[in-house]
Parts: C-alpha cells; structure tokens; sequence
C-alpha cells in the first residue's frame, strides 16, 4: 500500500483512508466512486425515456418544447385556443381573431391588397439586386443598364421583373381604392385610413415618377423634364404658380429647382431620384403601410356586406331566445 493511501492517526499508527478502503467517509460523506457510480446509474434509467422522447419528436415535432415555446396555443380546439393563438403571434396579431366570412370573399376584395403588398415586396428584393449593378452617374447610369441587360446573367429578366412589378403596383393600387369605394369601405368608422391610402397611392405614384429617370436614357429624361415643368405651376411653391411670385419664388429657389437640385435634368436630379427611389419613398411607404395594416385590424377588419346566416345556422336557437323562452 502506498504512502498516499494510508494517513497517519493522533497516536502514529497508518491506518487505511477512506477514499480507497470503500467504507463510509466521516461526517456522512459519500466517496468520489460512489456519486460517479450513482450518476451512471442514473444515467442509464433515464436513457430509454429520453431517446423514446427524441424519436417522437422526429416523429410529431409539435410536441416538442421549441414548437410549444413558439406556439403556445392551439387553434383546433375551441374559438377561445384559436383567437389566442392569432392574438400571441406577431405577424398573425396585425389581424383581427374574428371576421365577417363574406368579407373575404375574392368576388369581394378582388384580393388587391394583399397583391399590391406582395409586389411591393417583390420591387424590394428586386431593386436591391438591382442596386448592385447601378450607379447613379450621368456617365455609369445609361451604361449599366447596358451592361445588366446584355452581360449580367438573368440581369434583363431582373429589371423586367422589377419594371413590371412597378407598373402592376400602380394598377393593383388603384383597382384597390376602386373597390373600397365601390364597397362603401371608406365610410365611419374607416375616413382615417382612406386619407392613408391616398397618401400611399400619392407615395406609388412617386415611386414610379422617380424611377423613370434612373436609366437615364431619352424616355426617362423627357418624361421627368415635362414633370418637372408641371411643378413649377404649383400653388405657392411654384414661380409661375398662384400666389408663388408673391412669395418671391424664382427659377432658382421654387419647387423645381429643389426636385432638380438645378434649372435643368442634369447629375444632381439624377442623384436626387435615386435617392427619393431607393430610400426616402420607401421608408415613408413602409410607415404607413404599417399604420394601415393597423387600423384594419382597429376597425374590424376588413369590410363585407351584412353577414349572412347559414342554414345550418338558422336551425339552432339563439341565446337570446333560449334566455328569453327561460
């Protein structure tokens, strides 16, 4: 027996220590072999639970603990589980728990909404590839478009993409507003976000206005030049607008001239629509995009017509009734 082995008792005899010996440690201790043998034995009782546990979560993931800590209510049990889970989520929380089933008929809505929002994310992730390609310049500008739509792989089908999802916008925006007025959807308690939604239709129209001039060629030149002409007739900003000479607008310092960044469609109004196009217009859409979405769920959610009762419906008693009859 080693020396480390043995400790020395008060009276000098060598007397085996406890560690190695297996008996019982002072105090009430237990060893380092035995809390590591109790360990493995522990181990080894909850092994066949825990590996039955991770074959049925490959099996029903929705009982995992990640799919329960994401979604922590059910939506197949009880109108209650389901409003739950609609208000808990935070993208499914921007809608109401409860609407008029007719109101979402596609005869209804048309669905415009939502496809004017799908292209506008569409525009998004396209005019950020696009921005990689792109430098506003009067001497790059004309020749990176060029270079997209000959060189750059998939580059022509790209700005198509991006081309006619802009033109499509325009359109979906203004089949949108048609419907709510058709539908009487603008009305109490919704005048709030109808003024919204021109404002976004104004910040459409913008976004298209801007984007003209980005190629820099004649179609875009010409079509800003003759905009910009039109602004200088603006009431009070404009120098031959109404009341604009009175306030002492000129050439120089009018509306246009602020557009341009000059008198006439040069680099700096070049630069200024790229930057209107690409981040001040977004940003301000995206604003109030997002109090729009808000208020349509703050006013009930999307409009319909008189909610109509089914047949299946109209065979069961109503609580008022049944209250009543009691």
């Amino acid at each position: 027996m080693a020396d480390d082995d043995v400790k020395v008792s008060g009276d000098g005899a060598r007397s085996p220590s406890n560690a190695t010996n297996g008996g019982a440690p002072k105090n009430g201790k237990k060893g380092i072999g035995i809390i590591v043998k109790e360990e493995v034995e522990a181990f080894r009782a909850e092994m066949p639970g825990k590996v039955k546990e991770q074959i049925e979560s490959v099996k029903d993931p929705t009982k995992t603990q990640l799919y329960t800590s994401i979604f922590r209510h059910k939506r197949d049990e009880t109108p209650r589980n389901r409003a739950l889970g609609v208000l808990s989520n935070v993208f499914l929380h921007l809608h109401p728990a409860k609407i008029n089933r007719d109101s979402v008929r596609y005869p209804y809505t048309w669905g415009m909404g939502g496809i004017t929002f799908y292209l506008f994310i569409v525009l998004t992730f396209t005019g950020v590839l696009l921005m990689f390609y792109y430098h506003p310049t009067k001497v790059q500008a004309f020749r990176d478009v060029l270079y997209l739509e000959h060189d750059v792989p998939f580059g022509k089908i790209l700005r198509n993409m991006h081309r006619w999802a802009a033109h499509l916008m325009v359109i979906a925006v203004e089949l949108h507003m048609f419907r709510v007025f058709l539908t009487g959807s603008y009305k109490k308690p919704r005048e709030f976000n109808w003024n919204v939604g021109v404002i976004l239709l104004v910040l459409t129209l913008l976004l298209s206005f801007t984007g003209y001039l980005l190629p820099d060629d004649q179609l875009g030149f010409w079509a800003v030049t003759v905009g910009t002409n039109m602004a200088r007739a603006t009431p009070l900003l404009g120098n031959e607008g109404p009341f604009g000479s009175q306030l002492g607008m000129t050439p120089y310092n009018d509306v246009r001239f602020g557009l341009l960044g000059g008198s006439i469609v040069d680099a700096n109004a070049l630069l200024r629509a790229y930057i209107w196009h690409c981040i001040a217009i977004p940003i301000i859409a995206s604003v109030f995009m997002i109090v729009h979405f808000w208020r349509v769920r703050k006013d009930g959610g999307i409009s319909g017509p008189a909610p109509v009762m089914l047949a299946s419906e109209a065979d069961k008693p109503r609580r008022a009734q049944s209250a009543a009859g009691a």
